[in-house]
């Protein structure tokens, strides 16, 4: 049985205190919770009949703690998670895992010298639909990849940005892209391979927030496909979707819904016979944006704890689409293409040369 505690006490933490806390997970219970406002705190706590604290270090020394669930301020997760690495138990942190990529190499440095495990919440990968177009992916049953989109068209009003002070700020948040778009930036990533270059714009239309609550991305992936992000919070008055598509020579996926979770077109030129109840099989109806994918994600970072084994989404494999993002608003920034990575052109290293 693995020890958990969450540090931060708001929005995000209901969905993690409820699995904890309720054993909904195989050999996981919640045994703390911790948050700078007592109120929150307490709240969480009498919820689960569990101990509550104001104060992250003491919590550590006081509790038995295997596992330290990082629900803090996006802008807070990188001091949050090297502070509490000296205590030597695993972290799982909130995406993004921080906001600067030195930040999260910093991150993952601190967890590796002190013999922890870092995991990085990305739950949509476990989604039904989407495990089921990455299984095709991996099949091959795309063929040569010529374009990923992603589309997230939610809500959220100015209400939603004044509950908290740092909501909408550069500092502690970001914006749609950061904040919002995040998990669907990491599919797209994920599902697509490296990003070569991106190009986009932004702009804050609806919120009165410092950050963008709109954006739009062009992006060339390494294997010559292109892609597309289009990401608001400017719907109105509901959250409408969250989508991927993948669009490749030999067939077309498109898993939509509010939460990625419908499949809503599967069509490959060679079909096979479980091809036929895909979409009635694996789509879902979660009640919330967060879908059903925390649960999944959990069973993951506990086999991984329990038994060794590498996770699916550790510390470099969060990284990847905060440098992804990093690039992203470079691009805003600059209003040029950014190429995420140096391409030598006159260097010699690895080119043979016939004598």
């Amino acid at each position: 049985m693995l020890n958990f505690a969450l540090i931060g006490c708001g929005r995000i933490a209901k969905k993690h205190a409820e699995l904890l806390g309720n054993s909904l997970i195989s050999d996981a219970k919640l045994v703390a919770v911790c948050d700078i406002v007592e109120e929150k705190a307490k709240k969480t706590a009498e919820q689960y009949a569990v101990p509550y604290y104001t104060d992250m270090d003491t919590m550590m020394q006081s509790e038995t703690i295997d596992v330290v669930v990082i629900l803090t301020e996006s802008g807070n997760h990188a001091k949050h998670t090297i502070r509490l690495a000296k205590y030597g138990k695993h972290i799982i942190v909130e995406k993004p895992m921080a906001l600067r990529l030195d930040d999260a190499d910093e991150m993952i440095k601190a967890c590796a010298e002190n013999n922890c495990k870092l995991f990085v919440v990305k739950q949509n990968r476990f989604n039904l639909p989407v495990v089921q177009l990455r299984k095709a992916l991996e099949q091959g049953r795309f063929g040569k990849l010529i374009m990923g989109t992603i589309r997230v068209r939610w809500s959220r009003n100015q209400n939603y940005y004044d509950q908290d002070k740092w909501r909408g700020t550069w500092a502690l948040d970001g914006g749609v892209l950061t904040n919002q778009a995040s998990h669907h930036v990491d599919l797209l990533q994920w599902m697509m391979g490296e990003v070569e270059s991106v190009y986009a714009k932004s702009t804050t239309a609806l919120a009165n927030i410092e950050t963008e609550d709109t954006a739009v991305v062009i992006l060339k992936f390494r294997n010559g496909a292109l892609g597309l992000i289009e990401a608001t919070t400017a719907v109105r008055p509901k959250d409408l979707e969250g989508s991927i598509t993948i669009l490749g020579e030999n067939g077309t996926v498109e898993i939509g819904g509010f939460a990625v979770n419908e499949i809503r077109h599967w069509n490959f030129v060679q079909p096979i016979e479980s091809d036929k109840d895909t979409k009635e099989k694996y789509s879902v109806n979660p009640p919330t944006v967060y879908g059903f994918g925390h649960f999944e994600y959990y069973n993951d970072v506990v086999n991984s704890v329990l038994n060794n084994t590498k996770s699916l989404i550790d510390g470099f494999e969060g990284k990847k689409s905060l440098e992804l993002i990093s690039a992203i608003y470079e691009s805003i920034e600059t209003g040029q293409e950014v190429f995420l990575r140096f391409h030598p052109k006159r260097c010699k290293l690895g080119i043979s040369y016939e004598k």
